[in-house]
């Protein structure tokens, strides 16, 4: 016996010694291993991102697959039962014959935050039967999702979240989803594309704690309609049956409709999402019967009528985070109760129609955000509101006020842990005050009434993505650090004020700049050449101050610059034919224009420019900067700053407060430019305006600007030009203004399409034109011009359609016309065949623009 027990001893000190892993367990972690790549981590988006796989190795002192990353077993049967490889840079494919469906007593499937590389969900899932707990989020599958996950019967928790909408639950259906998966308790289905409404099954789910259909794209086959990927139609009366939920999001769909009276029964409810929706009507009373509700969002709805502050403030006791901001009722704040008073961490009360500071924030000292942007609160900071707060605000927006100060000219601001700020668009008066976080993010004080010099605190402030102090009084030099204080800043926006003296020559190699405005200020000097280690810019704008300087062909090296605006400075001489095909590829628009340039137009430039060949503009979207998303007690904020301009453009000068895609621009009126209109610039077919006004221009209107179909706006007045207006320029259908005045233009003015609402004013100042809508009629020597008095490209096309009708009709007078043709003199054949490989060799490229 004492032997049997010594062996039975021994037998168990072995199995202890021995791996758990079953080898064949290991052979198909090491297979699905190897049949995917590990990729550069993006630790921006994932600071635990690494690639856990690493550690799998076949190695004998590295076999036990139990212990490698990402990897749990069983501690008897030695059989893995969970996989989380949750941030691990993986990027492959997985197909139906992945080794991964051989680990068949997996519990828990975590693969988030992966690129799948758009592979479809195999079938094959349906082998890991044993699952509780399956994530597939934000890791780029796609397809439809397979009837078989809903064999997975034992599943508590599914998250097919973040797919960008390339997942599609349709047959099965999320009906079929909810009546056969009874034990769910965590169900996110965002961004994913859902062909139905949602049903009256999911009251079924009587375990769900959690649901979100945030971004779902959902369409109602016979009531409701698809649109903008979003839930439309009311919100799902069987959600009021979900009496066990803790957490429901709805946010950012198109609901409509009231917020029901039956919300009372979701009393076990801690966090509500309801904004950006279409809801309308009145928050009902029953809300606030909802005594364990933590966190309610109604933001960017209809919703109307008057709303007490106090109802959530002495019922709703568990409440940290309220968002009401944007609906269409005006938020009653009047109130002297502040003990006993919830901890708020978020409160959002943009465009709530209030007037002065709400009295209950006297004792919020866990603020992490605050939003009373958009309202009508006048006069001064309160002193006790620059004491709220101070160690915990992370995020404050006071924007679009009537502010006038804080109470005293404070050069410090005291939140020490602000990560943005928002002071745009009051009257705010005195010194520029600098915060004291070191650390913020974005700082914004535009459209105020700022004086005196940016203090030299603002150097400190390294973190900055931002800072945007135009359209105030600020003047004195530009601070030395302005361009290397801080290599994160993603926008500079200083215009609009009185700075004076020389740019500094600080810009540095890595920065992040994509946007500089000094526009409308007094600087001098030249532009600094260390502006050319700004390679992510995009928006470049030193218009309307007193730069001295040549045109700076440098800046084309920049290969991601859209914008370039130069106006009304002392620039001069020629502009210099560029070294490459590829300067300034991206260039959308640019406005030389009220310099002194000299010599002849770019016309090797116009080849280079790339973005303005592509004719076929997308969806419409708006020129930003987008800075990087910060997330807040899960709320996120995201950052940008609009491409904003004064451009001449159809005969006036119209202010854009933001660019859209579709604008493409080139404005070099108001200079010296002398020579002929380049037949290059007929290869941007995407250009829309173009201004070569007040210029010394000769020559004749060049027939292949008829090439630009989506042309909206030609400016050619006030120059030299001669011979006719071409006929063809009627194919322009989008030209709203065309101005020819004050040329020397002759013949008939072309007739039909949009050149029949064209005025007067844009034909004077040229004698020899006739025809509507001038006075003046037209003769027959008028309307049929001779040779003589066109540009060599007319006569090329006019001289060999006589000659083909020569030889069609046989006649002695096509072959004498014929002859006419082929004994123009030299200099006619050189000008035309000149031309010819320009227009013949011309390509399209289509180049995205952001």
């Amino acid at each position: 016996m004492h032997i049997l027990l010594l062996l039975s001893m021994f037998q168990h000190t072995l199995a202890g010694l021995q791996p758990l892993c079953q080898d064949d367990e290991r052979s198909a972690l090491l297979q699905f291993k190897q049949s995917l790549t590990v990729v550069q981590c993006s630790f921006d988006d994932y600071s635990s991102a690494y690639p856990k796989v690493a550690s799998w190795s076949q190695e004998e002192e590295n076999s036990d697959c139990c212990l490698w990353d990402g990897i749990k077993c069983n501690e008897d049967t030695g059989h893995v039962i969970r996989l989380d490889l949750t941030s691990s840079c993986l990027y492959g494919s997985i197909n139906s014959s992945s080794s991964l469906f051989q680990l068949v007593h997996l519990e828990w499937l975590v693969l988030s935050n992966n690129h799948f590389n758009f592979s479809e969900i195999p079938s094959e899932i349906k082998n890991l039967a044993r699952l509780t707990a399956l994530s597939l989020s934000n890791s780029s599958f796609s397809g439809q999702i397979p009837a078989e996950l809903l064999e997975l019967s034992k599943l508590e928790s599914l998250d097919l979240s973040f797919n960008n909408f390339h997942l599609k639950l349709q047959n099965p259906s999320l009906a079929n989803l909810a009546d056969k998966l009874a034990n769910l308790k965590v169900l996110h289905l965002g961004q994913v594309n859902i062909a139905s409404t949602v049903p009256h099954a999911l009251a079924n789910l009587s375990s769900l704690f959690f649901l979100s259909l945030t971004d779902c794209l959902l369409q109602e086959l016979a009531q409701i309609s698809l649109a903008h990927n979003q839930l439309t139609g009311p919100i799902p009366f069987c959600f009021m049956n979900l009496n066990k939920l803790s957490t429901l999001y709805l946010h950012n769909n198109q609901l409509t409709g009231h917020i029901p009276v039956e919300v009372r029964k979701l009393t076990q409810l801690q966090i509500l999402r309801l904004a950006e929706n279409q809801l309308e009507g009145s928050v009902p009373n029953s809300i606030f019967e909802l005594r364990n509700l933590q966190a309610f969002d109604l933001s960017y709805n209809n919703l109307s009528g008057i709303v007490d502050l106090n109802m959530f403030l002495l019922n709703l006791k568990s409440l940290t985070s309220l968002v009401l901001s944007s609906n269409k009722f005006s938020l009653l704040t009047g109130t002297n109760v502040s003990t006993n008073l919830p901890k708020f961490t978020v409160i959002g009360f943009r465009s709530c129609n209030i007037s002065e500071f709400p009295y209950f924030l006297h004792n919020q000292y866990e603020l992490a955000s605050l939003d009373l942007s958009s309202n009508k609160i006048a006069g001064q900071v309160p002193q006790w509101l620059l004491n709220v707060s101070t160690k915990s605000l992370e995020y404050l927006n006071f924007s679009d006020n009537l502010l006038s100060g804080f109470g005293q000219d404070l050069f410090v601001l005291p939140w020490s842990k602000m990560n943005t700020l928002d002071l745009g668009f009051n009257k705010l008066q005195g010194p520029l005050p600098v915060p004291s976080s070191v650390s913020i993010y974005s700082y914004i004080v535009s459209n105020n009434q700022l004086t005196g010099e940016i203090p030299i605190q603002i150097c400190s402030l390294n973190g900055l993505h931002a800072l945007d102090l135009s359209y105030n009084n600020l003047s004195g030099m530009l601070p030395e650090c302005l361009g290397n204080f801080s290599v994160e800043l993603s926008a500079l926006k200083l215009q609009a004020n009185n700075f004076y003296g020389i740019i500094p020559q600080t810009f540095i190699n890595g920065t992040n700049l994509m946007m500089i405005d000094f526009s409308d200020n007094s600087l001098q000097g030249r532009v600094p050449k260390s502006l050319a280690n700004c390679v992510k810019l995009k928006f470049l704008n030193l218009g309307d101050n007193q730069i001295t300087d040549v045109f700076p062909s440098w800046l084309g090296t920049l290969p991601e610059l859209e914008v370039l605006i130069l106006k009304f400075n002392n620039f001069h001489g020629k502009i210099e034919e560029p070294q490459t095909g590829f300067e300034f590829p991206k260039l959308r628009i640019i406005d030389l224009s009220h310099n002194s340039f000299t010599g002849n137009l770019p016309s090797k430039h116009f080849h280079c420019w790339n973005a303005m060949k592509d004719i076929k503009a997308s969806k419409l979207t708006y020129l930003q900067v987008e800075l990087m998303p910060y997330d807040v007690l899960g709320f996120t904020y995201y950052g940008y700053a609009d491409y904003s301009l004064i451009m001449s453009n159809k005969g006036i000068e119209i202010e854009y407060p933001k660019l859209s895609n579709l604008i493409t621009a080139i404005i070099l009126s108001d200079n010296n430019f002398v020579g002929e209109i380049p037949a290059s610039i007929a290869s941007l077919k995407g250009l829309r305006t173009l201004n070569l006004s007040n210029n010394n221009l000769r020559g004749y209107i060049p027939l292949t600007l008829s090439y630009l179909t989506v042309m909206e706006s030609l400016d050619l007045s006030s120059n030299k030009l001669t011979g006719q207006i071409p006929q063809q320029l009627v194919e322009l259908t989008s030209l709203a203004f065309f101005d020819v005045s004050h040329n020397h233009l002759r013949g008939a003015i072309p007739q039909g399409t949009q050149f029949s609402t064209f005025t007067n004013d844009w034909f004077a100042g040229n004698p020899g034109l006739c025809g509507e809508p001038l006075s003046r009629k037209c003769g027959n020597s008028e309307a049929s011009p001779a040779e003589d008095d066109l540009p060599s490209e007319y006569v090329l096309a006019f001289g060999w359609k006589i000659v083909l009708a020569g030889y069609a009709s046989g006649t002695i007078i096509g072959v004498v016309l014929g002859h006419i043709f082929c004994t123009r003199k030299y200099e006619w054949l050189i000008k035309t065949f000149r031309l010819h490989p320009e227009s013949s060799g011309r390509r399209r490229r289509h180049t995205h623009i952001m």
